[in-house]
């Protein structure tokens, strides 16, 4: 009798809690140089996301790409992140770029170009990894903006 009033508890939760559907991916917004040094430059940029379920799950960017000038310089990858029920939420998107990767890999020009027009082209490409009971869904991320850097 004890196990089926512990399976019956079980089921009724499982059941209560729904994984209606996966979290929408409303975009990657806020992108932006946080410093640039003459050693590194740190990028940062915010995926939004809205969960409509009862339960979480665990959000991982994994082996998403940095450019910027459309010189691939990093690659990033987070540790899991905890998603909360029924809630809107970003994950913050931040990673160092070493400034030698960039004059290794492109002309002397861009570059000149961009530090007088206190511009940079930034793009994020990569994907994020939603996981909950088994369940997974990836989001393809592919988000580019034009970023002002403060020098």
């Amino acid at each position: 009798m004890r196990k089926y009033l512990i399976l019956l508890t079980f089921c009724l939760l499982c059941f209560h809690c729904s994984v209606s559907e996966k979290p929408d991916f409303l975009g990657v917004e806020n992108i932006k140089v946080l410093e640039a040094h003459a050693e590194i430059i740190t990028v940062s940029a915010d995926a939004k996301f809205r969960n409509p379920n009862d339960i979480g799950g665990k959000l991982r960017a994994d082996g998403i790409k940095v450019f910027i000038n459309d010189v691939e310089t990093a690659t990033l990858t987070t540790e899991d992140f905890e998603v909360p029920s029924k809630d809107l939420f970003t994950i913050p998107l931040v990673v160092e770029v070493p400034t030698d990767s960039i004059f290794n890999r492109k002309s002397i020009g861009g570059l000149l170009g961009s530090l007088l027009s206190e511009k940079v082209k930034v793009q994020y490409k990569g994907s994020i990894k939603y996981k909950v009971f088994g369940f997974s869904h990836t989001y393809a991320i592919d988000q580019t903006e034009d970023v002002k850097i403060k020098l």
